[in-house]
């Protein structure tokens, strides 16, 4: 599939801000089943250094502005040929062992409600600890019983929400549905971690336009595979994946800091289509 995305945040303050910093995870990961055609990002009036990689394998951009100004205008600009992977992560060069992404986050701290479900879900498969290698039925079984726990509900939850907070409520978004799965992961043993990336379309074909998150979960002689429980898919040719976390926070694609107390507001435009479309 070839994916064309036009992606634009603009951060607004409320008065004049200076030397503003922002780690930028906005350029597709060089993994097999992602081929850059073209891709920019841009911000008028900052500068933007080249690109290192961090000891996630993801490509980070730095953006700054030292001079005062009141709003700063990132753009994102390009162009991907997909392949579909069945979800495994291939061709990813990574530093970070695996077993990383097994300690837990304020963000996707365990409840009782979340170890039931993941202890639930083991013993189904007849697991009785956690040190059993991660296999792919239980990945499975763990995304389903995490989207029949709570529905996709947009506006529900926000983006402070915690994992144990979005099962208690019983509703959320793929933020909430990737962090009570990685959760439930880490648990049961399973190395997890969180996603950022965009997505054509949805299960049902219905376009989204806003960006995307999902985990990834490591399985014994499979590597890194990806789980959206929103979906209840494995990532697919409709995905194109940014970078990875511990949680949401920690894999944003865009964080940052600048000088001064204004207040802060954002607006995002996200459109991905398909090439042919145009």
């Amino acid at each position: 599939m070839r994916l064309i995305v036009e992606h634009s945040t603009c951060y607004r303050y409320s008065d004049p801000v200076r030397f503003v910093v922002q780690s930028l995870k906005l350029s597709p990961s060089r993994v097999d089943g992602q081929r850059v055609i073209r891709w920019s990002v841009a911000a008028e009036g900052c500068t933007i250094t080249a690109a290192f990689t961090d000891g996630y394998g993801d490509e980070v951009l730095t953006l700054t502005c030292a001079e005062a100004r009141d709003e700063v205008h990132v753009k994102v600009s390009g162009e991907v040929v997909t392949a579909d992977m069945a979800g495994v992560l291939r061709g990813h060069k990574e530093k970070i062992s695996p077993r990383a992404f097994l300690r837990q986050t304020g963000m996707t701290e365990p409840t009782d409600e979340i170890r039931d479900l993941a202890l639930g879900v083991a013993a189904g498969l007849g697991r009785t600890d956690d040190q059993q290698p991660g296999t792919l039925d239980l990945a499975h079984a763990l995304s389903d019983a995490v989207a029949d726990a709570v529905v996709y509900a947009p506006g529900t939850t926000h983006a402070h929400t915690t994992a144990g907070e979005a099962l208690a409520e019983g509703q959320g978004v793929c933020q909430d549905h990737a962090h009570i799965l990685i959760t439930a992961a880490r648990l049961l043993g399973l190395p997890a971690r969180y996603v950022s990336g965009y997505l054509f379309a949805d299960a049902n074909g219905e376009p989204h336009e806003a960006a995307h998150g999902w985990a990834e979960l490591w399985l014994d002689g499979l590597g890194w595979v990806g789980f959206d429980a929103s979906n209840r898919t494995c990532p697919t040719e409709a995905y194109i994946r940014l970078g990875a976390g511990l949680d949401a926070r920690d894999a944003a694609p865009i964080k940052g800091v600048h000088v001064g107390a204004a207040e802060e507001a954002m607006d995002v435009s996200l459109v991905v289509q398909e090439a042919q479309q145009q």
